[in-house]
């Protein structure tokens, strides 16, 4: 049977199906790959209760999980950061958040006089892709090396090596696309975007049938299905399309600008090239009007050389008792140049 349920890409969605204790264990169960047995909410003060440039819903929770350690089972606490935005975000956000968790005095283990904090798992729910990563959920976890490459067996669970490091999961729900192929994508598969009905975001349509043998999964469905009936809810997830339609319509503007001061750009360098061109041409010629007019300035004197010496060998034809008729005649000069000649 198809149902209409909210979609909990929605903070105020989100929010309100992690309150449940579970439907928290269901979905903190499945991302740990470990059973948890009991869940809280972790008070903090770093909730999204007011809006900023980009959304980044966080929420805290103290999981008790069971595990086995040899032949004993042990109940551990372990906080999980879960952080869920639907914009991308600046990895400074996600760091800063987390320094803060590091700094925060309550994480500290009880009855630990060392100083020792929980174990700490952060959880990252992105409504984008993480570069060229294909995988949906990807997994980063940290092992302890000695110097020559081994893995130093419970290295990972010494409170001094937990206090310092964690481990990481990566959800990228734009690759939720239907497949489930393992428990984590089933249970994930409420997020898959691909089940949005009409033209709003804010509902999913779902094929109950496909979760008829998982209580727990149905349990999540019908808390979702509840979200969508309740008008209160609507409203929140109104106000959320409305935040982000500003959202988009100001990176929209941004992109427009963007655009238009790459386009004036592009001619401002257009428009270099064609002076830098110009330039260089207006420095050729001027450099050939140079040549010019030395090579003018050259011509100029050998002329005044040549004229040198024609006036000198007219005053000497003159003195050797030649006539100007008889100079002109010899040398092809004009009557009245030789005469200005020898004066």
């Amino acid at each position: 049977m198809i149902i209409h349920v909210a979609n909990p890409i929605y903070d105020s969605v989100f929010k309100y199906i992690m309150e449940d204790e579970r439907i928290a264990k269901t979905m903190l169960s499945a991302l740990l790959k470990k059973e948890v047995v009991h869940v809280t909410v972790r008070p903090h003060e770093y909730s999204n209760t007011t809006r900023d440039t980009l959304s980044m819903f966080r929420i805290d929770f103290a999981a008790t999980v069971r595990e086995r350690e040899g032949n004993e089972i042990k109940d551990r606490i372990v906080l999980i950061e879960l952080q869920k935005t639907w914009l991308n975000t600046e990895t400074l956000r996600f760091r800063q958040y987390l320094g803060a968790q590091y700094s925060n005095k309550n994480n500290i283990r009880e009855a630990e006089d060392k100083g020792f904090a929980y174990p700490m798992v952060a959880v990252y729910l992105l409504g984008h892709r993480v570069g060229n990563i294909k995988e949906p959920i990807v997994y980063v976890n940290h092992d302890v090396f000695d110097y020559n490459g081994n893995v130093v067996e419970d290295g990972n669970i010494e409170p001094f090596v937990e206090s310092l490091t964690h481990n990481s999961i990566i959800v990228q729900i734009p690759l939720l696309h239907g497949n489930v192929n393992n428990r984590l994508e089933k249970v994930l598969s409420v997020f898959d975007q691909t089940l949005v009905d009409g033209d709003t975001q804010q509902v999913l349509k779902i094929d109950e049938d496909k979760f008829a043998d998982d209580n727990d999964m149905l349990y999540v469905l019908h808390k979702l299905t509840a979200a969508a009936a309740n008008s209160e809810m609507r409203q929140d997830m109104n106000v959320e399309d409305e935040y982000y339609k500003a959202i988009e319509d100001r990176d929209t503007a941004i992109m427009q600008r963007d655009k238009m001061l790459k386009e004036r750009d592009c001619k401002m360098a257009q428009m270099d090239e064609r002076l830098s061109q110009q330039s260089e041409q207006l420095s050729q010629q001027s450099e050939q009007l140079s040549q010019q007019s030395e090579q003018l300035s050259q011509q100029s004197e050998q002329l005044s050389q040549q004229s040198e010496q024609l006036r000198n060998m007219a005053k000497a034809l003159f003195v050797n008792g030649l006539s100007v008729e008889q100079i002109s005649n010899m040398t092809g000069i004009d009557i009245d140049i030789i005469a200005k000649f020898i004066g």
